[in-house]
């Protein structure tokens, strides 16, 4: 794996796990793809590469108002 690769895949696991203890998912970890993560939102598994699950992660903690307030 890319360093890079594996800095963004750390980062990622980091903000799920934050999204998971807010109870903003579910679930989260490795897709069956090495560029791929799972992240169960609203019951339903679905599967991002790398870049769309720290973006989708994203906008779940920092444009959250409950959050944010």
């Amino acid at each position: 794996m890319i360093n890079t690769e594996v800095v963004l895949r750390n980062e990622v696991q980091h903000l799920a796990e934050e999204a998971f203890h807010h109870k903003l998912i579910s679930g989260y970890g490795d897709g069956p793809n090495s560029n791929e993560y799972q992240i169960v939102f609203q019951g339903k598994p679905r599967h991002f590469s790398l870049e769309e699950a720290r973006s989708f992660l994203c906008e779940l903690l920092f444009d959250n108002p409950i959050l944010n307030s």
